[in-house]
């Protein structure tokens, strides 16, 4: 939906279906309500997953000419994907595989370019539009630091492909996308941090070489388009997982000019080990699923900081010296606490109102995707969900007095 700060949209990986018409009739059959609680009256926008096989699918005309009429009927619109998983995301287990196939692969270039040329068939007059995606790879499947540099330069070589291919899109129809590229915990890039330093120093460089070689563009008209095609996607669970202040995160970009092509809003588990440590220990534990990763990341007694690839892994390695954790799960928005757990709500918080005082970016997406892997007594039906967790997002961009609104405890 259109609101002062941007389009505000949620992710619809939340619904499942890997194959179009599995997905599509999701889609149909939770949309109408979630539009009719948030926006009755004003176009709705979408932020669409669709998977390998889905995408596919989706490309063949007469299912398009379907999707497209349907959304027209129900005044939805298409202005973001999620391009980070490929394949399976429900009923499976997804942990390491998500970022499969990586970077270095043909088979997550060939995806993306299709995703792009699907999203430029239902972009609304007028507007920019973006794919987020993977890190480049994911760090733990490589050996050392040798192996490590060369996924990074196959993964950069093959954005450059894609760079091309978004070149050539906007020169067609006029049209500006965008690669949002997303860092995870234990991704190649682990972080904005992480993001910021690959950008300045592999990116730029290789990227300028390639258009002034192909195009004959000058450096500055290289690094141009660069920056315009290829931004960042900020997701608050994962800066808050690496103890990211969003203030320090926007004054990096600020200095490379690097933008900003989504806010996905997401929360993550906080763990505050100061008291109960016992009692806490044993409340995570609960949160320890098998479907997806929930990488957790430690801040130690002496401040240093531990990482550990999944939950299972930090409950094995919980200790006296580690004063909080941060879990990369993400539980809904709009809870403060979950007994004697925290959330990182308040990192949503300090970021939104950053943006509602100087909006640095056009697109916000809620992604909360765990659902039907959280505890029991915290899943509730999806419709409502979504807009519990939209009319919170709402009230906080809307509510000058921001610090004051109260958060729930419970669901």
């Amino acid at each position: 939906m259109i609101t002062p700060y941007g389009h505000l949209t949620y992710c619809s990986n939340i619904h499942p279906g890997e194959k179009w018409d599995d997905h599509f009739k999701e889609l149909q059959e939770n949309l109408p309500y979630i539009k009719k609680q948030l926006s009755p009256d004003q176009p709705f926008g979408l932020g669409l997953r669709v998977s390998n096989e889905a995408s596919v699918e989706l490309s063949q005309p007469e299912k398009m000419a379907e999707f497209k009429k349907w959304l027209d009927q129900e005044n939805i619109y298409v202005f973001v994907i999620n391009g980070f998983p490929y394949g399976g995301f429900h009923n499976t287990v997804v942990k390491g595989d998500v970022h499969t196939p990586d970077w270095t692969t043909d088979n997550r270039l060939n995806y993306t370019k299709r995703l792009f040329r699907i999203l430029i068939q239902l972009l609304p007059e007028g507007m920019e539009g973006g794919v987020s995606t993977p890190p480049l790879s994911y760090r733990l499947w490589w050996k050392n630091d040798a192996d490590k540099i060369k996924a990074t330069e196959e993964a950069t070589q093959n954005i450059l492909d894609l760079l091309e291919e978004l070149i050539s899109l906007e020169k067609d129809t006029g049209r500006v996308l965008h690669l949002d590229i997303e860092p995870e915990p234990d991704g190649i890039l682990d972080n904005v941090a992480d993001f910021v330093n690959w950008y300045r120093d592999v990116l730029l460089p290789a990227g300028t070489d390639y258009l002034q070689k192909k195009h004959q563009f000058s450096a500055e008209k290289a690094k141009e388009i660069i920056l315009k095609h290829i931004q960042l996607c900020y997701d608050i669970c994962h800066a808050a997982v690496a103890y990211e202040e969003p203030e320090t995160i926007l004054n990096s970009l600020q200095e490379i000019g690097i933008r900003v092509g989504r806010i996905q809003i997401s929360s993550a588990l906080k763990v505050d080990f100061s008291t109960s440590k016992e009692i806490k220990r044993k409340a995570i534990e609960t949160f320890n699923e098998p479907v997806y990763l929930h990488q957790v990341v430690t801040r130690n007694s002496d401040q240093s900081k531990t990482n550990y690839p999944d939950l299972p892994q930090a409950l094995a390695g919980w200790n006296d010296k580690q004063e909080e954790w941060r879990v990369h799960f993400h539980v809904p928005l709009f809870i403060a606490s979950y007994g004697v757990l925290d959330s990182t709500q308040n990192e949503i918080i300090k970021t939104l109102a950053i943006h509602r005082e100087k909006p640095f970016s056009a697109f916000l997406e809620v992604e909360t995707y765990t659902w039907g892997v959280l505890p029991e007594d915290m899943q509730k039906p999806i419709g409502q969900s979504i807009v519990r967790e939209m009319d919170w997002v709402k009230k906080i961009l809307g509510n000058p007095s921001w610090h004051e609104l109260p958060s729930q405890t419970s669901l």
